[in-house]
C-alpha cells in the first residue's frame, strides 16, 4: 500500500500530460502569428519605412520645399530634381518627402483621438442602458453625413486651415465607426458568465468595465484603428486637393496634387508621384489591418 501512494508522484513527474497542457511561448505565438499572416509584416516595414523618411525628411530632401525659383519651372525629372519641379520652380521630391510628415500626423493623430473617444462612448453605450438610445441615435445621425462631407462643413466652422483642426474635423467624422464597434463588443461581453458573476459579486461598475469588459474590445478596436488612419490620409488629401485642408504654402500630398491638376496632361508628374507616396502608404496600413484583423479572429488563431 505504502509503495502505491510513493510510485503515484513518480508517475506524475515523469508524464508528458503537464508538458503538452502547457501553452507555447508568448513569442512563438507571435512568430508563428507572423509567419501564417505576412501582410502583417510587410504592410508594418512599408509603414516603418514611411515614418523614417518623415522623421528624416530635411536630411533626405535635396531642396527647401518652399523654396521658390521660377527659372526652373515645370522642368522634368532628372538627376538634379528626380520628381521635376512645379509651377512655381519648387522639387517636386522634396515637398513629397516633406508630406510624408502631413500624412502621418493626420492619420495617427485621427486613429488615436478618434479610437479614445469612440471607445468611452460605446463603452458608456453598451453598459448603461438608459443612455443607449440617446448616444447611438446621435451616432446614427452623424453617420448619415458622408465623412468627406462632415469634414468639410466641419473645417468650415474651425475657420482655419492648420494640421490640429485638420485632426479635429476628421475625428469628429470617424468617432461613430469606433463608438458602435465597442458599442456591439459590449453588448457581448455583458452577457457571458464571468461578467454576470462580478455583478453578483458587488464589482462596482468601473471595476467590471476596466478588468472585464475592456479586454475585449482592445481587438477589434485596434484592427478598426488602423482601417481609420488609411481613411483619415485619404481624408486629409481629398481637403487640401479641394482647398478645404490645410494652406497650399503647406507641402501635403493632396496639396501637389491639387496645384498640378491643370497640367494633368502636360506634367502629369507633378500629379503621379506624390498620388504614388500617397498610394504606397494607404496600401501598407490597410494591409497592416488585413493582417492584424487575420491573426485576432479566433477561428484562424486557433490554426495558428
Amino acid at each position: 500500500m505504502t509503495d502505491r501512494t510513493q510510485s503515484a508522484p513518480d508517475f506524475a513527474r515523469s508524464s508528458p500530460l503537464p508538458a503538452i497542457l502547457t501553452p507555447p511561448p508568448q513569442r512563438s505565438r507571435i512568430g508563428r502569428s507572423l509567419r501564417r499572416h505576412p501582410t502583417i509584416w510587410l504592410g508594418g516595414t512599408i509603414i516603418a519605412c514611411v515614418a523614417l523618411v518623415a522623421i528624416f525628411a530635411p536630411l533626405i530632401a535635396p531642396m527647401d520645399p518652399t523654396a521658390l525659383n521660377p527659372a526652373n519651372r515645370l522642368k522634368p525629372p532628372s538627376s538634379e530634381a528626380w520628381f521635376g519641379t512645379d509651377m512655381l520652380g519648387r522639387d517636386i521630391f522634396s515637398r513629397s518627402v516633406f508630406g510624408a510628415r502631413v500624412s502621418l500626423a493626420v492619420g495617427l493623430g485621427v486613429a488615436l483621438c478618434a479610437t479614445l473617444a469612440g471607445v468611452i462612448i460605446g463603452l458608456i453605450a453598451g453598459f448603461t442602458r438608459w443612455a443607449d438610445n440617446v448616444i447611438m441615435r446621435v451616432m446614427d445621425g452623424m453617420m448619415s453625413i458622408p465623412a468627406i462631407l462632415l469634414a468639410i462643413a466641419l473645417m468650415t466652422l474651425l475657420r482655419g486651415g492648420s494640421i490640429f483642426n485638420v485632426i479635429v474635423a476628421i475625428t469628429i467624422a470617424e468617432i461613430p465607426r469606433v463608438a458602435r464597434l465597442t458599442r456591439s463588443v459590449v453588448l457581448s461581453a455583458r452577457e457571458l458568465a464571468y461578467v454576470e458573476a462580478a455583478v453578483a459579486c458587488g464589482t462596482s461598475k468601473p471595476g467590471i468595465i476596466w478588468h472585464h469588459i475592456m479586454p475585449n474590445t482592445v481587438a477589434p478596436v485596434t484592427v478598426q484603428a488602423t482601417y481609420i488612419c488609411a481613411s483619415a490620409m485619404i481624408t486629409e488629401a481629398i481637403l487640401s486637393f479641394i482647398g478645404a485642408g490645410l494652406p497650399t504654402s503647406v507641402p501635403s500630398w493632396g496639396n501637389i496634387m491639387a496645384e498640378g491638376r491643370a497640367l494633368w496632361q502636360v506634367k502629369p508628374n507633378i500629379v503621379f508621384f506624390p498620388a504614388l507616396f500617397l498610394s504606397v502608404t494607404v496600401l501598407a496600413v490597410n494591409l497592416l489591418g488585413d493582417g492584424l484583423r487575420d491573426a485576432v479572429d479566433p477561428r484562424l488563431a486557433k490554426r495558428v
